[in-house]
């Protein structure tokens, strides 16, 4: 199925940032807070994650233990994983599940970051994270965004890669409300006739802050030419590695604690090779269920595609609104996730 859900056209950049801006008190550089104050983002390489998180030693013996607590009893070998590495101080993961809530500051389209005001946005994403804790005592769940940072388009550009990259602008803007309540960040990257190879180093500055990490979607990697959105994408093994390479090295020039990459995926053919991807202590993977629909459909694509190729961790998606196209679906909820082999470690809700 095509994820057209996530798929946009931003012809009007300008105008609908600035009714963004407009609706929320903020003039690209500021955020409302909860207290009704603005945050000034010019300082947000300071927070998410404080000194005793980054300098945290890694305990390796909870590490291996939450390792087989997520694995849900698999019996094949598949899970936890064998190759498995002990990642550096300050990781994040498995000893947290993150909760995201995914969108685009210029599109009400895209996600509920972007389609609500922050205080609300953030009222909702915490009542998320309430419910995970609920279902999962063993493993405590935090909030996090997940910003699209560079946006698939149905229009080439002037350099005919069919892209929008965001402003810094609107990344900083991003940040200030993650700065909200001291969240972690994703930055998204949708290629499209684009390469990773080349639309990574622009969010390098971003990626040196120790609270900021990195998503890639296959659906937008046209390899092919094809437009965006006409066809689903791919990345190789290969292309995994160069950003699991690019950001440990990123991770080690600047003594940063251990980066997430989550990679998204919802058929076979969007992730090529995946046995021949690396792992570094310094990178934590997270294979992302991505897809929508009805919830056998959804356990189906996981089943298939996340479960039979265990790379590291493993991510689920939940659509407030596809994956209730079709009555009577529902929601799945965390009690349900919970029961997956292997269990989720990271949620996103769009």
């Amino acid at each position: 199925m095509l994820n057209h859900n996530k798929y946009i056209f931003l012809p009007q950049l300008v105008i609908v940032a600035a009714l963004f801006c407009a609706c929320n008190g903020t003039d690209g550089k500021t955020s409302q807070s909860a207290s009704g104050g603005k945050i000034d983002s010019s300082n947000v390489e300071n927070v998410g994650q404080t000194q005793e998180d980054i300098t945290k030693p890694v305990d390796s013996a909870k590490y291996f233990q939450l390792q087989k607590y997520l694995a849900n009893g698999d019996t094949t070998g598949k899970w936890p994983v064998k190759n498995d590495v002990l990642p550096i101080d300050g990781a994040i993961l498995p000893f947290n599940r993150i909760i995201v809530y995914y969108g685009n500051l210029y599109s009400k389209k895209m996600g509920a970051l972007g389609e609500y005001a922050p205080k609300e946005m953030w009222k909702m994403l915490h009542a998320e994270v309430a419910k995970w804790n609920k279902a999962d005592t063993v493993i405590k769940s935090i909030a996090a965004i997940h910003y699209i940072a560079t946006v698939a388009s149905g229009t080439p550009g002037k350099d005919n890669y069919y892209i929008n990259r965001m402003p810094d602008s609107q990344i900083d803007s991003a940040l200030a409300i993650a700065k909200m309540h001291n969240a972690i960040v994703f930055l998204d990257i949708q290629v499209a006739l684009s390469t990773i190879q080349k639309e990574l180093p622009r969010l390098e500055k971003y990626l040196k802050m120790p609270h900021v990490h990195l998503g890639i979607d296959p659906e937008f990697s046209m390899k092919t030419g094809d437009k965006p959105g006409r066809k689903i994408g791919y990345y190789d093994a290969a292309d995994i590695n160069y950003v699991t390479g690019y950001l440990a090295k990123l991770v080690k020039e600047n003594n940063l604690p251990a980066k997430i990459l989550v990679v998204h995926r919802f058929t076979q053919g969007m992730v090529k090779n995946y046995q021949d991807i690396k792992k570094q202590k310094e990178i934590q993977i997270v294979m992302h269920m991505d897809g929508w629909g009805e919830p056998e459909l959804k356990k189906g694509t996981y089943r298939h595609y996340l479960y039979r190729e265990p790379v590291q961790f493993v991510g689920f998606k939940i659509f407030y609104k596809n994956d209730l196209k079709k009555a009577p679906n529902r929601l799945m909820t965390p009690d349900e996730l919970m029961k997956l082999t292997p269990k989720p470690i990271y949620i996103q809700y769009q």
